[in-house]
């Protein structure tokens, strides 16, 4: 059993933040990532809280890399808002765009947020959650470091490629997923190894392409998608979306523009917000939310089903109240860096 500490959120968020500050973030940055971490602690995800401090600290030892941008904005004419994130990463420049974005949407009804020049280490569900509860439909897609290998293939090709989506709901939160295109997010197998734990089996290849449980192989071999063709026709989207639609980097070039190996993915973030008010056809009044809660019902009545998040925001009311296990090798690494 790993030894932890418990901490109530409030310390967690501090704590992120000034390591951070000690290592040279401007506050800005400090306070959107430990935002962003602390709200991953909150929600069990733990593969993107506190955990993912040690990389941001790496990530910012990279050559381009600024921890103390200031993301700029652009927004010309049309329904495309853009943030050049001027090599700092993506929870500040989030911080910027978003609320332009859902502007943007509501005036147009759709609207679309490229973020450039990112280094994106964090969770994307809570930029669609934001949106989702400020009334919008949202979708989130970036690419990472190429580890994962398509669909019959050996070699890595394509990052983890996250997608998330989120729906507003206006009996509850909204309803959000969040979801690598592979099989697993990187994170889960880098916890797997520092726990000292097997994969599960369908996760992973070795450097050789034989499937493999061990972590450590795994990490030297390749990821694989999840749902075989399907899993990886997905990732060929997201990446064709966060990459060259936007001008940003593919995978493979990611991960060699990682010259420190920091696992530190570096392009771009793109983002898509509809307003659901605009969508009802021409003349007609459509109550969205009473329609899309037939279908989650419909999902609720059968035994054993729930829907995506339901087991975050669980995990949220609880932290609220109790706080959070912490690895104690982890906080011993994080306070180091305040020290």
């Amino acid at each position: 059993m790993t030894p932890t500490e418990r901490l109530d959120l409030a310390t967690i968020e501090s704590l992120a933040c000034d390591a951070l500050l000690a290592k040279g973030f401007s506050h800005g940055q400090a306070s959107a990532i430990a935002s962003n971490v602390t709200a991953a602690e909150r929600d069990g995800c733990l593969s993107h809280g506190l955990f993912r401090i040690p990389f941001y600290v790496a990530a910012s030892g990279n050559a381009d890399c600024d921890p103390t941008a200031e993301p700029v904005l652009f927004q010309p004419d049309g329904a495309v808002v853009h943030v050049d994130a001027g090599h700092g990463f993506c929870p500040h420049a989030l911080d910027v765009g978003l609320e332009p974005l859902a502007d943007t949407a509501r005036q147009y009804g759709i609207a679309a947020l490229a973020v450039r020049r990112v280094y994106n280490i964090a969770a994307l569900w809570p930029e669609v959650e934001r949106l989702a509860t400020e009334g919008l439909t949202a979708f989130a897609f970036t690419a990472s470091n190429a580890c994962v290998a398509p669909a019959g293939g050996t070699k890595p090709v394509f990052g983890t490629n996250p997608m998330a989506f989120g729906f507003p709901r206006s009996s509850g939160p909204p309803l959000v997923f969040d979801q690598a295109t592979s099989a697993s997010a990187r994170g889960e197998i880098q916890l797997h190894k520092r726990e000292g734990k097997s994969l599960p089996e369908g996760w992973a290849i070795d450097a050789d392409g034989q499937p493999t449980t061990d972590p450590e192989a795994a990490l030297a071999g390749a990821q694989l998608p999840f749902g075989g063709y399907k899993g990886s026709s997905l990732s060929l989207m997201v990446e064709l979306l966060a990459g060259p639609l936007i001008g940003e980097l593919s995978s493979r070039e990611s991960a060699a523009h990682d010259v420190n190996k920091t696992g530190a993915p570096f392009g771009g973030e793109f983002l898509i917000a509809i307003d659901p008010q605009r969508c009802a056809p021409p003349g007609q009044a459509v109550d969205h939310d009473a329609r899309a809660e037939r279908i989650l019902a419909d999902v609720l009545a059968q035994d054993g089903t729930r829907l995506p998040s339901s087991r975050r925001f669980a995990a949220r009311e609880r932290s609220l109240v109790d706080g959070v296990d912490v690895s104690v090798h982890l906080l011993e690494t994080i306070r180091g860096y305040c020290a």
